[in-house]
């Protein structure tokens, strides 16, 4: 049975002009900052985003009128895949044209920043243009709602294809009947959490335009920063302070946001994956400071870090390196777990990784319950289905596999066995911290490969394998 054929085509092929004109458009706001600071490099901003845009109107014309049937689930994750490829191409173009880069780094860089990834190429970034560092910011904060979801709550109305697209991009939870609405409300928080950030750090000292980009890239569990010493550049624990205060925002789900003021705030304390993170934090940080030498700040910043994959810092990577393995295991453990469903961070997740104790808990039961007996495990008082245990066990096995590829690739080529492990954790999971220095000695093939991780880490693996699945039957053709 042919899994993709012509129709499936033409469905990917109209869904996606209308995305590649969202893409374009939101790769001209950057020009604001060119011209701010009169750096002059508006046209290398201007020319991929109109060739995007033009293409995508070309598909549309094209395809408008015909009769195409509906979209299913499995199209909605080829058109979320592409399209977040084509974004990667789009802003590695403009990187390239600016920066000089090579093309391979350029697109490394811009997936790292789409995906909240936050892993940086440049040795030196503050020796980059103003414009380009405010990019870097947006990028992280247009991708951590979803590249779809912004341009969903722009260019298209409310239908089963906008439901079915904003299912795939891993997300499930509705704040509202309507995928639009929900979607309007979702970026209405996301809105207020970044200007609450923005006027926060400007009260804390920090400059308005650091300020800024800084927010995009906190809120958004993006991690990339305007310095070279990231958040340590500041020397303000008032700083590290609100940083924290916003990874965990970021890394809390929409939903629990929306009904924080309808519920007086206990919307948050009933949240089972909120109570988990907070746990894991206070835990963690507790057992790192009776094992290790490090700072109290800087030991609850880099937990917070880790868990909500937002991968900034206050000390250096080479700093991190030299740290206790012990703590190096325990920051391993919090970047494959991650914050909430229904919120902007990477890696696993915790729901998936309740629901799959829950499943061992549930199975130990069996074993030692009366024969015959049924044993049902619940969530926040509803029954947690055999299929939501089973389809975590799922993911979290194939989660581990790509980590265990991606390792074994980078002691292949020399690097250090721990420090591969930890930076192939922080790939596969968009964390984007390191102990050493692997991002800036990374050959080429490597980072095709950290170009995978990324996006199977920002899409839930999934919608990728779909979409190499359908391009692997149009080339076997």
């Amino acid at each position: 049975m042919k899994y993709i054929n012509r129709k499936d085509l033409l469905i990917v092929a109209k869904n996606m002009g209308r995305l590649m004109v969202g893409i374009g458009v939101l790769c001209l706001v950057p020009i604001i900052i060119d011209l701010i600071y009169l750096e002059f490099n508006a046209p290398y901003y201007l020319i991929p985003s109109l060739m995007s845009i033009i293409l995508g109107l070309i598909c549309i014309m094209l395809l408008e009128g015909r009769n195409i049937k509906k979209m299913r689930l499995k199209h909605a994750m080829i058109v979320s895949t592409l399209s977040w490829l084509w974004a990667g191409l789009v802003c590695g173009l403009i990187l390239y044209f600016i920066t000089g880069i090579s093309f391979i780094d350029a697109l490394f860089e811009s997936v790292s920043a789409l995906t909240g990834s936050g892993i940086t190429i440049y040795p030196d970034v503050e020796s980059l243009p103003h414009s380009v560092l405010f990019f870097r910011g947006f990028q992280q904060w247009i991708g951590g709602l979803g590249i779809i979801v912004m341009i969903i709550s722009v260019l298209t109305k409310s239908s089963a294809a906008s439901s079915k697209l904003y299912r795939s991009e891993a997300r499930e939870d509705r704040i509202k009947p309507s995928t639009k609405a929900t979607i309007k409300q979702t970026l209405k928080i996301y809105s207020i959490f970044t200007v609450f950030g923005i006027v926060l750090y400007c009260l804390a000292g920090m400059p308005l335009f650091d300020s800024i980009c800084n927010t995009f890239s906190i809120i958004s569990t993006g991690g990339m920063s305007v310095k070279n010493a990231n958040m340590g550049y500041y020397q303000s624990d008032i700083i590290y302070f609100i940083t924290i205060i916003l990874m965990i925002l970021g890394a809390t789900s929409f939903l629990v946001h929306y009904n924080l003021i309808k519920t007086r705030g206990r919307s948050l304390i009933r949240d089972m994956q909120f109570k988990v993170m907070i746990c894991l934090i206070a835990a963690a940080s507790l057992l790192i400071y009776f094992t290790s030498y490090i700072v109290p700040m800087d030991n609850l910043f880099v937990v917070v870090s880790a868990i909500t994959t937002t991968g900034a810092s206050i000390q250096s990577s080479t700093v991190m390196g030299g740290w206790p393995p012990f703590t190096i295991f325990i920051l391993i453990v919090l970047m494959l777990m991650g914050g909430s469903n229904g919120s902007t961070v990477g890696a696993i997740k915790l729901m998936r990784i309740i629901a799959f104790f829950k499943g061992i808990y549930r199975n130990l039961r069996e074993i030692w319950s009366p024969a015959g007996s049924v044993v049902h495990v619940h969530h926040e008082g509803k029954k947690l289905s055999d299929d939501v245990v089973e389809q975590s066990g799922n993911y979290i096995t194939i989660y581990l596999l790509f980590i265990l590829i991606t390792w074994s690739l980078l002691c292949l080529y020399g690097h250090d066995t721990f420090d591969s492990l930890f930076f192939a954790v922080s790939m596969q999971g968009n964390v984007g911290l390191e102990i050493g220095q692997i991002s800036q000695a990374l050959e080429w093939p490597l980072k095709v490969v950290g170009i995978f991780n990324m996006l199977t880490g920002r899409l839930e693996i999934y919608p990728v394998l779909i979409t190499l699945r359908a391009f692997f039957e149009i080339f076997k053709r």
